[in-house]
């Protein structure tokens, strides 16, 4: 486990190496850079996910355009059996055009849980893949 995280993050960080034979006088050296590095990586990782209204009313168009799903039934809080009347069966299938919608792949243990638009939009709101 520890060595595949180890792995991911190596994928992503940058870091400039230097000797330590002539340590820089300047007060901005290699320690600062690193940090540079550091904090731009993480705001980069910060930012790869979608606003949480954009999700919102991007999952709800997908449920609207679903064709088993009266469009004005669809709220933000609507469960898909309850509120939509959907089998299990069209749940699998609005969780695929989920996944078409926002490219990226939802492993079938999360796809289960995904059973009303808000769970939708929490999981892929918080999810780094989503675009």
């Amino acid at each position: 486990m520890a060595a595949a995280i180890r792995s991911a993050l190596l994928k992503h960080l940058r870091v400039e190496v230097i000797a330590l034979r002539n340590p820089s006088p300047n007060p901005r050296g290699p320690i600062f850079r690193l940090i540079g590095l550091s904090r731009h990586f993480c705001e980069e990782a910060r930012g790869s996910f979608l606003d949480k209204s954009e999700v919102t009313d991007r999952v709800i168009t997908v449920v609207k355009n679903f064709q088993k799903v009266d469009p004005a039934k669809v709220t933000p809080n609507a469960h898909f059996q309850k509120d939509l009347g959907l089998d299990s069966l069209d749940t699998v299938e609005i969780v695929m055009a989920f996944e078409e919608e926002f490219g990226f792949e939802i492993p079938d243990n999360e796809a289960d849980k995904i059973n009303s638009i808000n769970l939708a939009v929490d999981f892929i709101a918080s999810h780094p893949q989503a675009k």
